[in-house]
Order: structure tokens, then C-alpha cells, then sequence
């Protein structure tokens, strides 16, 4: 069971630093990202023709990856979200859900959807716990996961830009009422979320399977991960993603429940949300 538990753990990290980039954007722009899978998915499909096919350097390749994850969240940031402005949230993530889909289109048609590979060099380092190789791959997965969180919470405290994205979540109109160029705020949020789409499908692509619907469904623990923070706590994110990243990997030894692994995001999601929702009417009624 151990080495499942360190794979879930590693899975589950990526899991959250989606999630905390989710997060950062929902607080600063108001849109649930749904395409945030895709769009990861598209670099890291560049990534692997670079190498495969035109025999680029894996380094300058997986530059490539990030830097079209990033052009793409930012252009869609800046060119079609302010379209929507005012428009209900759940037509913003709508519109996301298109460019999911559109985006999943295109590179099923170019690239099919037969299973890939993308080996990173920090495959071949690593140490041995109780018997259990664990890769500098996973490592870096958690590390990565950690330090986006800590260096999130800090940065939305201290910076003037992280008070801006705090101060949008409260209120938008009064924010541009008082100044704040909103549309600079939103930019640069769809540009960190970008820069972690292109991250961490990357790093799920080495530890899992190269495809672009593998990578594309990577948004929905991610967003149950950013649900069990009720969209605003990073560490709660962070913790749900890595429940349940483990909670999918335990069950794959399981026969008789392993093809329900998938459902682990929605179950903890939905757990968590009603024990959050019990709690709070308890507290209701002790102040009452």
C-alpha cells in the first residue's frame, strides 16, 4: 500500500497547485477556470512534438510548454473575459467550459488520443523509504504544491497587488471605484494561473499518462480541491487536493472498488461541504 500512498500524495500535490491557482484567479477575476486542464494539456503536447519530432532540448521544450500554457490563459484573460464582465459567474465558466472543449478538439485531431510518455531527468534521482523508491518527480511535485501555497498566502497579505486581489474578491465595483485598475490585477492573475496550468500538467504527465483528455479532466480534482476551500482558503486547497490524491490511489489496488476511483474528487468535495455547512448552523444556533 505504501508505494500507492506515495503516488497519491505526489498526485494529490499537483492536484492542489492547480487548485491554489484556480483559487488566485476565482478571487481576483471571479471566473472558474475550466479550461485551465486544457490549456495545460495543449503545452505539454507542444512540449512532446518539440522533442519527439523536431529534436528541440527537453529544457527549452518544456519553456515552450509553459510559455503557451501562459499566452493562452492570458489571452483569453485579456481578450475575451472583459466581454463578459458583469456577466453571472456561471456564464464565465461557461464560456471557460468552450475553451476546454474546443481546445481538447484540436489536439485530439492533431495528436489523436493515443497514450504518450514525457520522461523529466528528475525520473532518474531519488531516494528509498521503507522499501518504497520515491522520485525527485514526486518530490518536486509536493515541494512545488507547498511553496505555491505558502508564497500565495504571503503574497495576497503583504504585496500591494495580493491586497488588490483580496480587495476585488470583496467587492469589484467599489475596487474600481476607488481606483484600482482591475483589468491589470485580472491580467496578471490569468498569467500565474497559466504559468501553474503549464506546471503542473507537466509534472502529471511524467507521473501519470500523456493525454490530452488525461490532462484536460485534471481540472475537475483540482476544482473539488478549490471547492473543500470554499474558494478562498489555500490551505484548505491544499489539504483537499492532497485527501484526494490519496484517497484515488488507495483504492486502485482495491478490485472491487478500484473503477470507482474517479469519483473520489466529488465525494470528498461533498463531504466536506456538508460537514462545512452542518458546522456552520451549529454555530448559528450556539450564538442564537
Amino acid at each position: 500500500m505504501l508505494p500507492y500512498l506515495v503516488t497519491g500524495v505526489a498526485v494529490g500535490a499537483l492536484y492542489a497547485l492547480s487548485g491554489v491557482g484556480l483559487v488566485l484567479l476565482y478571487r481576483a477575476s471571479g471566473t472558474l477556470n475550466l479550461a485551465y486542464g486544457a490549456i495545460g494539456a495543449d503545452g505539454v503536447l507542444i512540449c512532446w512534438e518539440l522533442t519527439q519530432a523536431y529534436g528541440v532540448s527537453l529544457a527549452v521544450a518544456i519553456l515552450a510548454a509553459v510559455a503557451v500554457a501562459t499566452a493562452m490563459s492570458v489571452l483569453w484573460g485579456t481578450l475575451v473575459e472583459p466581454l463578459l464582465q458583469g456577466r453571472d459567474p456561471l456564464v464565465k465558466a461557461t464560456a471557460s467550459l468552450g475553451l476546454a472543449l474546443a481546445v481538447l478538439g484540436l489536439c485530439n485531431w492533431y495528436w489523436n488520443d493515443k497514450a504518450r510518455s514525457l520522461l523529466l531527468p528528475t525520473d532518474d534521482d531519488g531516494f528509498e523509504i521503507l522499501g518504497v523508491q520515491v522520485t525527485l518527480t514526486q518530490c518536486l511535485a509536493l515541494g512545488l504544491a507547498l511553496l505555491a501555497t505558502a508564497a500565495a498566502t504571503v503574497y495576497l497579505k503583504v504585496s500591494v497587488t495580493g491586497t488588490t486581489m483580496r480587495a476585488l474578491a470583496d467587492d469589484r465595483e467599489l475596487s474600481a471605484m476607488l481606483g484600482v485598475r482591475v483589468r491589470r490585477v485580472e491580467a496578471f492573475a490569468w498569467l500565474v494561473s497559466g504559468v501553474a496550468a503549464g506546471v503542473s500538467s507537466l509534472l502529471l504527465a511524467d507521473l501519470t499518462v500523456l493525454t490530452a483528455n488525461n490532462l484536460t479532466f485534471l481540472v475537475i480534482p483540482a476544482l473539488a480541491a478549490a471547492l473543500i476551500g470554499r474558494l478562498r482558503s489555500l490551505w484548505a486547497t491544499l489539504a483537499g487536493g492532497l485527501v484526494i490524491g490519496v484517497l484515488e490511489a488507495v483504492l486502485t489496488p482495491l478490485p472491487a472498488i478500484s473503477s470507482y476511483r474517479s469519483i473520489a474528487p466529488f465525494a470528498v468535495a461533498i463531504a466536506v461541504t456538508v460537514w462545512l455547512g452542518r458546522h456552520k448552523v451549529y454555530s448559528m444556533r450556539a450564538g442564537a
